[in-house]
């Protein structure tokens, strides 16, 4: 679950992708509210860590910088790790209101990638009077990383099958979990220094460190995505050094982490992304049903299911001027999942229908075939050259499919053994159709035989401290990766909390729908909101002339 661009997904980048790979006035209130305070052993903890300096680089056209912060905090002069930044800074210094940290969600997002591209959305006030910082989380991109196996050779070769992207018959259940078990064992084991520190609450705690070294008394914060998880634990570790915190595509903190009576569901279905996936794409076909001639399908949901049955029966095996291409029936779910992602990319949906409809009839060697083949193979290359590259040159060992693991698994509790996932599949699928098998089969190697690297210092609540300034919680009701229930779920948990609701599509609102970009900014320039909840309504609606 990421922040992904607004038009920023096209058919041929989610099909190589294929991974889980972003009107109300807002003034003033709650200003006399008491805040709960920082808990005595977190503030000597965190506090204890002299304030860093960052000496700040050109490259490109951002600002460069990397820290060393404790691997432990409870051992802050032991082992380090790096944490690497980017900034732009405020076009205003002599107006500047302070920093506004960043995260673009994941888990395993690079943020000092995102610094950048978030100017695309972000408001003239914003810009001017707001340093804008992203920063890689440790685990991630130019921060310290995982290191799960000795070579990214022996790497590529155990974690092979997982580039099915999901199972589906049995004996595709069995590979996917021998993969899966062999990633949980080895970050268990060669992996652990580093896995068992990359927990959400160790970031939160370098987030307040961060915080310290840029200068500002409280945090202000901008988080997408698994990035709304980050900005609920950092609230609840420190509800006093708040400022203003905006989570935008909101994850239920409680699903996340789990607890004893829920830890036989794995995180991944608590989370309920499936039913949110499985709505936006029922709601979207029956609009098309409705638009006339502005969609390309005469029965939409009918001709949805007879396509998807097809391929779940028989790959469609491409033959183009540079060999085959094969599209499996889980490519083309994971295609029109994050063509869900963006509000652009929902309309794309009946035409990847109608196309494969027509290759599957005729014989895929038709023109529509051979540019669906050549987009995919150049995406895919692309995909895979990005991997290798973060914000300053290659990296020596590429740690894409072991970081949201190693976070996700690090927080939460979840089942014994993969053979809860095996069970579970055909009731997830069936709760939500088509997805459920997609997200339960993305946190597998969590499960806790082979998962047995903790951190003792993890979060897991409460998540129902009062903030010094309100919390901001934003969740639109057609979000395909986080659920809108569960934006409603944590704007209860938090007492001092404002609860925006808009009904764009797309995951996430900001930089999508103009009134609830408009209160994420209002906000984040005053701290304060005006009530309890704010609705949006201005959301787009697909296949509309």
């Amino acid at each position: 679950m990421s922040r992904t661009l607004p038009g920023r997904v096209g058919v041929a980048a989610a099909l190589a992708a294929g991974v889980l790979v972003t009107s109300g006035a807002v003034t003033a209130t709650a200003a006399t509210t008491t805040s709960d305070t920082t808990n005595p052993v977190e503030r000597a903890r965190v506090d204890a860590v002299p304030t860093p300096r960052l000496s700040w680089t050109a490259c490109g056209d951002l600002q460069c910088a990397k820290v060393s912060l404790p691997r432990d905090y409870d051992k802050p002069r032991a082992q380090s790790v790096e944490v690497a930044l980017t900034r732009v800074p405020a076009r205003n210094q002599a107006r500047k209101l302070g920093t506004l940290f960043l995260n673009p969600g994941g888990p395993g997002q690079s943020g000092t990638e995102f610094t950048a591209r978030f100017l695309q959305w972000a408001g003239p006030e914003i810009t001017e009077r707001f340093d804008l910082v992203g920063f890689d989380p440790r685990g991630v991109n130019q921060s310290t990383t995982t290191h799960c196996f000795p070579t990214e050779k022996q790497q590529t070769r155990a974690l092979e099958p997982l580039a099915m992207l999901f199972p589906v018959i049995a004996q595709e259940e069995v590979a996917y979990t021998g993969a899966t078990d062999a990633l949980g064992h080895a970050c268990s084991t060669r992996g652990k220094q580093v896995v068992g520190s990359v927990s959400t609450a160790e970031v939160a705690r370098d987030l307040d460190v961060l915080r310290r070294a840029v200068g500002d008394e409280k945090l202000t914060y901008l988080g997408f995505s698994y990035g709304t998880y980050l900005g609920q634990v950092y609230a609840n570790m420190f509800p006093d050094r708040v400022r203003a915190v905006a989570v935008d595509g909101v994850i239920d903190p409680t699903a996340w982490v789990g607890s004893d009576a829920t830890r036989s569901i794995p995180v991944s279905m608590r989370l309920r992304s499936a039913e949110g996936s499985s709505k936006a794409l029922k709601t979207s076909l029956a609009l098309c049903a409705k638009a006339g001639d502005a969609c390309p399908l005469a029965n939409p949901q009918a001709d949805f299911d007879r396509v998807a049955a097809k391929l779940r029966a028989k790959h469609l095996v491409v033959d183009d001027p540079d060999g085959q291409f094969t599209l499996t029936y889980q490519q083309f779910v994971a295609t029109v999942l994050y063509s869900l992602y963006s509000e652009a990319g929902v309309g794309e949906i009946p035409g990847l229908v109608a196309m494969v409809d027509s290759m599957q009839a005729s014989g895929p060697s038709a023109a529509p075939a051979i540019q669906l083949s050549k987009a995919y193979r150049k995406t895919a290359q692309d995909v895979k050259e990005k991997a290798k590259k973060g914000g300053k040159g290659p990296l020596p060992y590429d740690n894409q499919l072991e970081v949201v693991p190693a976070i996700m698994c690090t927080d939460s509790r979840n089942p014994g053994s993969s053979d809860a996932w095996r069970a579970l599949a055909a009731t997830a699928d069936a709760r939500a159709p088509y997805f459920g098998r997609h997200w339960l089969w993305g946190s597998a190697a969590c499960a806790e035989d082979t998962w047995t690297v903790k951190d003792e210092d993890a979060y897991a609540g409460p998540f129902t401290r009062t903030t010094s300034a309100p919390v901001l919680v934003v969740g639109n009701h057609y979000d395909p990766a986080t659920n809108y229930e569960s934006a409603v779920a944590a704007s209860r948990l938090l007492p001092n909390s404002t609860l925006v609701s808009s009904n764009n599509w797309g995951h996430t609102a900001y930089g999508v729908s103009a009134c609830a970009t408009a209160a994420i900014d209002r906000y984040l320039l005053t701290g304060t909101t005006t009530s309890r909840s704010i609705t949006c309504s201005d959301g787009q609606q697909p296949f509309q002339r």
